[in-house]
């Protein structure tokens, strides 16, 4: 690769990112579906016609934040799990990465909790997926715990979308916490923990 293509692939990545930014930066305030690509481009400075050299159209480049949101989630989910089973180090180590996580990513989180459900399809159907695929990874982990021996996969799988709706449930409420309201939300979470944990040791 020539020094040349080296910089306009490199000024292209950061054109790529300076659109996903500004869109992230503007969802804060609306929804995915009623933000048009010009308002983008105009933050970004380029365009309109740039746009369409890095995405198809906004549900794409919906779908490109949604890989980039729920990117750090695989860290979360392992360090979630991480540790012995079943104890209540682990349930308070969980609520606490899931805190921290809200907390860093902010934008990342309304983005998620806001088009989950709502009006642009490629992006609820690949929010669907990415959770699916972060349930199959936590079974994973969870079949290979001694508590889960004799469980069929079924009820493995099913446990597993237990924790990863409890984490997207716990991350939206704290995401919409009033002012000191977060420390109530974490001790629900936790005490929603213990008796999904609880079930599990007496399935």
């Amino acid at each position: 690769m020539s020094s040349t293509t080296g910089v306009r692939q490199a000024q292209k990545l950061r054109t790529r990112q300076a659109l996903m930014d500004a869109a992230l930066r503007l969802l804060e305030e609306q929804s995915l579906s009623s933000l048009g690509l010009r308002e983008v481009t105009r933050v970004v400075g380029v365009a309109p016609a740039a746009f369409y050299r890095h995405f198809r159209d906004m549900g794409d480049l919906g779908v490109a934040l949604v890989e980039e949101s729920l990117g750090s989630l695989h860290v979360v989910i392992r360090r979630v799990l991480a540790g012995p089973e079943d104890s209540d180090e682990v349930t308070d180590r969980s609520v606490a990465v899931v805190a921290e996580h809200v907390r860093a990513h902010r934008a990342h989180v309304r983005f998620l909790a806001r088009e989950r459900h709502g009006g642009v399809r490629a992006v609820r159907e690949a929010i669907a997926a990415e959770l699916a695929r972060f349930g199959d990874e936590v079974a994973d982990a969870l079949a290979a715990q001694e508590v889960s021996r004799g469980w069929s996969r079924e009820d493995v799988r099913m446990l597993a979308g237990l924790y990863v709706d409890h984490l997207v449930m716990t991350a939206s409420a704290l995401l919409e916490a009033a002012p000191g309201e977060e420390d109530r939300i974490a001790d629900t979470a936790r005490r929603q923990l213990r008796l999904i944990t609880l079930g599990r040791r007496h399935w």
